[in-house]
């Protein structure tokens, strides 16, 4: 306990306020350790001096808000309100004055500032500050899908900025009504984002990696550390900009490929000399089989003559003939009812061209246009009647009606799946760096769903959708906000993960209920200080004394562990 005491009256009534501190302490550590602040102040300057708060402060508060209260622009007073003072990086008094209007304006600045330099100096101060390494990089990019016309936003002019266009594009959320922009991220190979850039929302992943690499290279300091993505990347422009540049790279040949063709061809008649290069247990099931993945190198290299790397995994070959089989027994399914509708007296889908493009759809839909082979038939339907009226006799002649219908008729080709079934669960990489290994590169490549985490976090841990904001160029900088929280969430994971194997611990309890986890991540740290507060006593306006937050164990704990001393939690004024 502490605290200024005065001389007051002795009939003045004491009041007890609570304040929350939340798991502020711990991010403002942080974020002082990266030096964020003075960053912000540097490349987005408050030269108004008629501003209360500066456009840094501003951000800082709209920052640790993503973080922690996930609140849109227009309740961050309500936010900040409830908290401790400062906790938020601006005093009280500043923060009535911190409305809607001026967090806007300081997401104006964030736009119109150098923000490539901006990011790149802060990375690249992580890297020196957190010993955080760049010799390997995963990229990707996933789609933020908007509700709302944003007619204006097509890319027009913003003070002498393009601002993103928010538009309709191949949305990785398949929600391909909703208009979106384009979230491009990059990783180090221990999950600590590395670059980030916003594209228009109908921008073809194949056309960003020459600027995403080029923004790598100036924060490692260097262009032959390994940049891993996914096969957007296997192109020749792509390939060959970073190979002449002197870069490495791992990626995965698409279908198109001829070579990818070839192999699986080859495989028919042919056994490849597949080499063990990992076996794990069932990653969900405790029960189900075994994780082996196997690596096979063909001596017939690339048409760029660079080495291929073939795998094969075992789960992912059940997986494959399980979909199969789930697909093919589901297009039957709908066949077999188009046909029931068919031969109904009373059809309505009479058409040819209408039945055409029915079967079509199915077929694309469960994508076994391979596999299904579906004609439409034509079927006649004979009927008699009299030629004349009256009771029918002995000598009554009929003539034959003949009215000709549409059907369907279906066949699997077996041929067709024992094809594929022998190449299922196989998958071919490419990599320019002769000197990695196949297991290597197996390895760089299985690095690529933490950079999924990392998309998995944005869209729910801190909901960056739905957007509560109209002007494009406020958005694009809210984004790059967005960036910095996944930046540092992924620090305070990576350092506690880092000082739990340096301190021999397998787990922390941290789970609800105290349960055991191996693998704590900021979600559950923030958590664990909810609802750490301290208390105030006044009397007549006036602090009489303060009462520390009480840390149980665990929470002591994970502060050491953080190296963040108690005192965090303490010396608040």
């Amino acid at each position: 306990m502490n605290g200024p005491q005065a001389p007051l009256a002795p009939d003045a009534r004491f009041n007890l306020d609570s304040e929350r501190l939340g798991p502020l302490p711990l991010i403002n550590a942080f974020l002082q350790r990266m030096g964020l602040e003075a960053l912000l102040d540097k490349y987005v300057p408050t030269t108004d001096r008629r501003n209360a708060v500066s456009h840094g402060q501003a951000l800082g508060v709209l920052l640790r808000s993503i973080i922690v209260e996930r609140e849109p622009v227009y309740r961050q007073q309500e936010t900040v309100d409830g908290f401790a003072p400062g906790l938020f990086g601006v005093s009280a008094g500043a923060m009535a004055r911190l409305t809607d209007d001026r967090i806007g304006r300081a997401l104006d600045r964030l736009f119109d500032a150098d923000r490539a330099a901006l990011l790149t100096e802060v990375v690249v101060a992580v890297g020196q500050r957190f010993g955080v390494g760049f010799d390997r990089l995963h990229n990707d990019s996933t789609s933020i899908a908007f509700c709302g016309q944003y007619r204006a936003a097509i890319g027009r002019k913003l003070r002498g900025r393009t601002a993103p266009a928010i538009v309709y594009g191949f949305s990785k959320d398949h929600r391909p009504d909703l208009k979106q922009l384009l979230f491009i991220l990059s990783v180090t190979d221990d999950g600590v984002p590395a670059s980030f850039r916003c594209a228009d929302g109908n921008t073809g992943d194949s056309v960003t990696h020459i600027d995403t690499w080029n923004t790598l290279r100036t924060v490692a300091g260097r262009p032959d550390f390994l940049y891993v993505a996914d096969s957007k990347l296997c192109s020749y422009e792509n390939m060959q900009y970073i190979h002449r540049a002197g870069g490495r790279f791992v990626t995965v040949m698409p279908r198109t490929r001829q070579e990818d063709g070839q192999f699986r061809k080859w495989i028919q008649t042919q056994q490849p000399d597949w080499q063990l290069a990992w076996d794990r247990p069932n990653p969900r099931r405790r029960d189900g089989p075994r994780d082996r993945w196997y690596v096979f190198q063909p001596p017939v290299p690339s048409i760029e003559v660079w080495p291929i790397t073939w795998l094969w995994s075992t789960l992912l070959t059940l997986h494959q003939g399980a979909r199969r089989q789930r697909q093919i027994s589901a297009t039957v399914e709908e066949l077999e009812a188009l046909h029931l509708r068919l031969i109904k007296a009373k059809a309505r889908l009479r058409g040819a061209k209408e039945i055409d493009q029915r079967v079509e759809h199915i077929l694309e839909h469960y994508h076994v246009g391979r596999y299904l082979k579906v004609q439409r038939v034509v079927r006649e339907e004979h009927s008699f009647k009299q030629t004349q009226r009256g009771r029918p006799g002995p000598h009554t002649a009929y003539h034959k009606i003949t009215r000709r219908r549409f059907d369907i008729e279906w066949s699997i080709d077996q041929a067709a799946v024992a094809y594929d079934e022998k190449s299922d669960g196989m998958y071919p990489l490419l990599s320019n760096d002769r000197s990695l290994t196949a297991v290597q590169i197996l390895e760089a490549h299985k690095g690529q769903p933490t950079i999924e985490k990392r998309f998995e976090q944005v869209k729910t841990v801190h909901e960056i959708a739905p957007v509560y904001l109209k002007n494009e160029g406020r958005i694009e900088a809210l984004f790059t906000l967005y960036f910095l929280a996944l930046l540092v969430q992924a620090l305070i994971e990576r350092e506690l993960r880092l000082a739990m194997k340096r301190d021999g611990l397998n787990e922390l309890p941290i789970y609800p209920e105290q349960r055991d986890c191996r693998r704590p991540t900021t979600e559950q740290v923030l958590r664990l200080f909810s609802l750490a507060q301290r208390h105030r006593l006044t009397q007549a306006g006036h602090t009489v004394q303060l009462f520390d937050a009480p840390l149980t164990d665990l929470q002591r704990q994970v502060l050491v562990l953080l190296n963040i001393p108690d005192s965090a939690y303490r010396a608040l004024a």
